[in-house]
């Protein structure tokens, strides 16, 4: 057997039993060992019905009587209810939002149930027990049989989707004490693994069992030298992986979680730093605008920079001097002034001639990630230019356009692709802003110095040498982002960029009142919002679905829709005023028709989804009210909230929950109590975890790994080990296990 051999060769696999691990992308060996539990349950004492009382945790065993899926009357929660009978009784079992249930075990199905006894003297039920599958033996023991899992070389379609198990297979029962899973020790630990349906984790547990007792686990190389490993008292890979399947205890799961946590952070420092280290051997263009040009830039700005829009400029003017390319992440919030700062690297770039050239500039690419944004960064670049002899480009997918007009030397005008990239490879275009556009083969620039990326971070090296094809020079990248990122996420993720921070807001902006409407003040919430219509403003409603769930699906989550609350709103609450809907599903053309609309107040409201999270600048927008706010993150719920931030008009933000559970509103207290987005991000990122931030499908980092960046120490000792390490062997030359791992690690993260 080997790490990298499919999973079908060694087990009997149905159907959907194959469609259940490919949708947790397991298809080796490998992947099998490397699918972490995410908690592990400890069985209680076995009991029996008539004994139970309220808030003990027990194992019962007992046939399924009468499940059924239907919904709680007073919250409409999916939810399945039956009962368990053991020959002293039967007792209610009651599983919340997991209406699949019903449709696994049918009636008189033998189960063991592990779970935590609920309810009062009288009324007692089992809340969310864990259900496995047992069947009599001939000793009359129980024994589990779902589902069961063989190694064997013979593949054979199995009854029902199950292998019948062998005496050479089956391992450990209770009748030889060996501890198993139908082990009666009320301290055994099961493990816990995120499933599919086909696949449970009883399944896994069988699984890895087998794995190990053939072992597999003789063929793992640990890629973490050992001298880093005694360090930090980590355990090796092989003892990780099997404290990680079967703790004997906790802290023997928590010390392999932890060594796991490092090592994938530890490998994801050691590419960014490769990566860095390769920049800094990277020749660039040294900007060098006269600092008098610069501040006279400046100060035509139509409001006073703030201090930390200096010292961003500042930082980012020394890099660019250096003749290496700069690689910084420009972050702020909404509203902040990123947009001034990037106007000023792209003005010192323009100022700048090419090395041993007597005429011409540098030239800048400025990427938007819509082409309504590209439009909108195309206007603020000509607000800032107006006044200085600048020939700006717009490349979108609709059309191109040219400013100054040689007509009207204030305005804009329509021009042919073929005449805007004939100017553009001639460096008569100084600044060309556009969508992906930009890194089309036909795009050719003649100097290009810098490139700006709007909210799209990992803008790397590969991105930089497409748009950069006939220098032999790299550009420097400024990369911005309205997203507020934790430290421990910036030293990671962004470990190759050096970090500059816009924590402060223009001058007479006015901080933005957040409000947490409760049921009975939805009807003075929607009052505030009339009076700002009547008043000329317009507003955004943001709910979590696109459709109205169907009531007859067990599955459907009850959540506000925007289709049917745009409805609601023009028949019952706003009938005198324009409303549109915004959301995914839409095509990108209709998208922008949308939002162009409502940039051009022909719209009062806006029902939309998140979609409009990052979007165009409606500076007229002054509201929004955002349902169903505790299905999305804090840091999510500040973006959403910082449309409406991009006056000097009083803005408002009601945020509804469905919810009103103290988690819940102490949650959206934060919202309303926090000073910045920083403040907000750190706080998502302890209570709901970093995917919430920048999403796991996003980055292809694991939940271990993701877990990780809570423990910024955690964080920072893995980026001083990376640093040290590549400071002494950077090509990893003398670690040939670590580069090899690192290697198939890295092809397995998507960071470009």
């Amino acid at each position: 057997m080997e790490l990298t051999d499919s999973v079908t060769q060694y087990f009997r696999l149905v159907p959907s039993q194959k469609d259940a691990l490919h949708k947790l992308g397991i298809r080796t060996v490998r992947d099998l060992l490397f699918h972490f539990p995410f908690r592990y349950e400890a069985a209680g004492e076995q009991s029996t019905v008539a004994s139970l009382e309220p808030g003990q945790e027990i194992t019962l065993v007992g046939v399924l009587e009468k499940l059924a899926a239907k919904k709680l009357w007073h919250s409409k929660m999916p939810a399945t209810e039956g009962f368990l009978r053991d020959q002293t009784g039967r007792i209610k079992v009651r599983w919340f939002n997991q209406p699949y249930i019903a449709k696994m075990y049918g009636e008189g199905a033998l189960v063991q149930a592990v779970g935590k006894v609920a309810g009062k003297p009288g009324n007692l039920y089992l809340a969310n027990p864990k259900l496995e599958r047992v069947t009599l033996s001939e000793s009359g023991l129980f024994e589990k049989t779902e589902p069961v899992v063989q190694l064997s070389e013979q593949r054979h379609p199995a009854e029902n989707g199950l292998a019948e198990r062998s005496e050479e297979t089956r391992g450990p029962s209770r009748r030889d004490g060996a501890a198993s899973d139908s082990s009666s020790s009320a301290d055994k630990l099961f493990a816990q693994y995120p499933e599919s349906r086909g696949i449970t984790s009883l399944w896994f547990r069988h699984a890895i069992e087998r794995l190990i007792a053939a072992d597999i686990l003789d063929a793992i190389e640990d890629p973490i030298p050992d001298d880093i490993l005694a360090r930090y008292h980590l355990p090796s890979q092989k003892a990780a992986l099997l404290y990680m399947h079967v703790p004997k205890a906790l802290k023997d799961a928590e010390a392999a979680r932890k060594r796991f946590s490092f090592e994938e952070i530890f490998l994801i420092q050691l590419a960014r730093q490769k990566e860095r280290l390769a920049g800094l051997r990277e020749i660039s263009f040294a900007v060098d605008a006269p600092q008098r040009d610069v501040d006279s830039f400046v100060s035509s700005f139509p409001f006073t920079a703030t201090p930390a829009q200096t010292r961003a400029i500042k930082a980012i003017l020394t890099d660019m001097r250096t003749g290496h390319p700069m690689s910084r992440l420009l972050e702020g919030d909404v509203g902040s002034g990123k947009t001034a700062v990037a106007a000023t690297a792209a003005y010192a770039a323009v100022r700048t001639k090419p090395e041993g050239q007597k005429s011409g500039t540098l030239q800048v690419a400025y990427m938007a990630p819509t082409e309504i944004l590209a439009k909108q960064h195309f206007e603020s670049f000509i607000n800032y230019f107006e006044h200085f002899p600048i020939n700006i480009g717009l490349i979108t997918g609709s059309g191109c356009y040219k400013f100054p007009s040689k007509v009207n030397r204030e305005k804009a005008t329509p021009i042919s692709r073929a005449q805007l990239l004939k100017w553009v490879a001639s460096g008569e275009i100084a600044i060309l802003i556009g969508t992906h556009a930009l890194i089309e083969a036909s795009v050719q620039f003649k100097h290009l110095g810098l490139v700006v990326i709007d909210e799209q971070h990992r803008f790397g090296t590969n991105q930089r040498r497409k748009l950069a094809r006939k220098e032999a020079r790299l550009p420097h990248l400024l990369s911005m982002t309205a997203t507020p990122i934790p430290r421990t996420l910036a030293l990671t993720i962004y470990g190759d960029l050096d970090l500059t921070l816009l924590d402060q807001m223009p001058r007479g902006r006015k901080p933005i009142i957040t409000e947490v409407v409760k049921p009975e003040g939805r009807a003075v919430a929607y009052e505030r919002i009339r009076e700002e219509l009547r008043n000329g403003r317009q507003a955004y409603v943001i709910c979590p679905r696109i459709d109205e769930p169907d009531p007859e699906k067990a599955f459907a989550l009850m959540a506000k829709s925007v289709t049917a609350e745009a409805k609601r709103l023009k028949k019952d609450v706003f009938p005198e005023y324009t409303i549109d809907i915004l959301h995914s599903k839409m095509k990108p053309a209709e998208k922008d028709e949308v939002m162009a609309r409502f940039a051009a107040h022909e719209v009062d409201i806006l029902v939309a989804t998140s979609v409009v999270e990052v979007g165009v600048n409606v500076p007229n927008a002054t509201m929004i009210f955002i349902e169903g706010a505790e299905r999305f993150g804090l840091s999510q719920l500040h973006q959403l909230r910082g449309r409406v931030v991009r006056s000097n008009h009083q803005a408002y933000c009601f945020v509804c929950p469905e919810s009103r559970g103290e988690h819940t509103l102490a949650r959206l207290k934060a919202l309303v109590t926090a000073k910045n987005g920083f403040e907000l991000a750190e706080q998502d990122l302890l209570q709901r975890g970093p995917g919430e931030l920048s999403g796991r499908k996003q980055w292809g980092i694991s939940d271990v790994g993701m877990e990780a960046l809570k423990n910024l120490k955690l964080v920072e000792a893995a980026r001083t080990e990376a640093l040290a390490l590549l400071k002494k062997d950077e090509s990893l030359a003398k670690h040939p296990r670590l580069a090899a791992h690192l290697a198939n690690q890295m092809r397995a993260l998507h960071f470009e």
